[in-house]
């Protein structure tokens, strides 16, 4: 059976690239699109008019004189092309614009060597043009002009350099300016600068017991607080404090219940020893206060239960110590830890208490070693806190004697992530730590920032035995 031939089309131009085609033509002699797969139009008959009059050819408008392209001529002659260039136009006014003369040879115009550019963008040299090749460079800095003033217009200040009035006493300075003053939305009335948060970092030395807490460099808030003060017991021998408190970041308000937590424990023992009361049943009764205070904090918002199971009420961990001339108490709650580093660095140092965590039930249990039980995911899920939604409270607290002078380390564990034994903690322990407790602090933060800051971090640092200059009363 012979194929079936492509027939002619009665298209009057190529769909693809509208070159005029004859009424025979099978393929368009321009770009040869077959023109036997394109049916013919349908005729258009339309019925009915949007608004039910009889459809018909719409009205003839106004005629419209249209520009009419020159035919070739019978010399097979091109018509003259003209460009936007060889008309003349007027400007603004009205006035005929000048007519730039054209070169010789379009192709050495100046700014075109190569003839690259049409020719309506090369131009003779010395003659204008619309655009620029001549453009100058641009400066590197731009000076600003200083604001004009008048008899009665005074021109203002330059804030880095003017001489401004003194901040009232006792008013917050600009940290970036050191001159405006802070007001109460946080933003430096003299340049804007918006200032840090008070608790973003925090340092406080009292000469026998230093702390320093930090945001860290992940967290969007620092959820840590620390009270650190000294006070005397009755025979007059000097007792330091020191309390460190970490929010539990899944609950509510975290920063709110470490801040409540470590103030009511401080003001527990300053008013508890001065009387008498045993430093130890002190530090107990301390951790019970601050129970208290974080479970005042809970209220018909942070409902517990099946009717709010996914509201948490306020939550901490607490870590405390005092030392006194011959004693060093230890209380916790949680997962922040004490560290005894002697100033003998031949003697070993200890850690003196035990996570309130998953990891420290299974290697207690023994169920797993130590290693592996932190090595697990689940290792720093706490199973003791101070809230309103607590299991129970247990109170932990341990008394030592130690035979020899040295330092305590209180911290989160923002700091010993970077530090978990007791000699790792040793190693990163400056040897003048009894002497400068602020700078030790400071040290100690640093190698947690250093080694990532993925939590808050905060370190207090106590010299034992408490010294003489430690009695005045914070």
């Amino acid at each position: 059976m012979m194929s079936q031939m492509p027939q002619p089309t009665a298209l009057s131009r190529c769909p693809s690239c509208e070159e005029p085609l004859d009424a025979a033509d099978r393929f368009c002699g321009a770009c040869g699109y077959d023109l036997s797969t394109v049916s013919a139009p349908p005729q258009d008959h339309p019925t009915i008019a949007m608004n039910g009059a009889s459809a018909g050819l719409p009205p003839a408008g106004p005629s419209m004189d249209r520009p009419l392209t020159q035919d070739v001529g019978s010399t097979d002659t091109p018509a003259p092309v003209h460009r936007a260039a060889d008309i003349r136009g007027t400007d603004s006014g009205g006035s005929e614009l000048p007519h730039p003369e054209r070169p010789e040879h379009p192709e050495h115009a100046q700014g075109d060597p190569a003839g690259i550019l049409p020719p309506a963008a090369r131009r003779p040299a010395g003659k204008p043009s619309g655009v620029r090749f001549d453009r100058p460079s641009e400066p590197d800095e731009y000076p600003l002009a200083p604001p004009a003033g008048g008899p009665d217009r005074e021109v203002p200040a330059d804030p880095r350099t003017a001489d401004l009035p003194a901040p009232a006493a006792g008013a917050k300075l600009c940290v970036a300016c050191r001159a405006g003053q802070v007001d109460t939305d946080g933003y430096c009335e003299n340049c804007g600068h918006a200032q840090p948060r008070e608790r973003d970092h925090m340092e406080q030395e009292l000469g026998a017991v230093a702390a320093v807490s930090d945001r860290g460099l992940r967290h969007h808030r620092n959820e840590d607080a620390f009270a650190v003060s000294s006070t005397a017991l009755p025979d007059g021998s000097p007792v330091v404090v020191a309390i460190v408190c970490d929010g539990v970041s899944s609950a509510t308000r975290p920063d709110e219940a470490s801040l409540a937590a470590s103030h009511a424990a401080n003001e527990a023992l300053l008013a508890a020893l001065p009387l008498g009361t045993h430093p130890q049943a002190a530090m107990h009764e301390a951790i019970v206060a601050a129970s208290e205070a974080v479970n005042a904090l809970a209220g018909p918002d942070t409902a517990q239960g099946e009717h709010a199971p996914h509201v948490n009420a306020p939550a901490c961990t607490i870590v405390g110590a005092l030392v006194t001339s011959t004693l060093l108490i230890v209380g916790w709650v949680g997962d922040s830890r004490v560290y005894w580093v002697p100033a003998d660095r031949t003697s070993l140092p200890a850690r003196l208490t035990e996570d309130d965590s998953w990891a420290a039930q299974m290697v207690a249990a023994g169920l797993m070693n130590e290693a592996e039980a932190y090595a697990d995911e689940r290792a720093h899920a706490i199973t003791g806190w101070l809230g309103a939604d607590a299991y129970e409270l247990e109170p932990h607290t341990v008394s030592f004697k130690p035979d020899r002078p040295g330092v305590v380390v209180v911290c989160t564990d923002g700091l010993w992530n970077y530090a978990e034994t007791a000699e790792e903690m040793a190693e990163i322990v400056p040897l003048d730590a009894a002497e400068r407790p602020l700078h030790t602090a400071r040290v100690l933060v640093g190698h947690a920032l250093d080694g990532g800051g993925h939590d808050n971090v905060t370190v207090a640092v106590m010299p034992f035995p408490a010294p003489q200059q430690g009695a005045v009363s914070a």
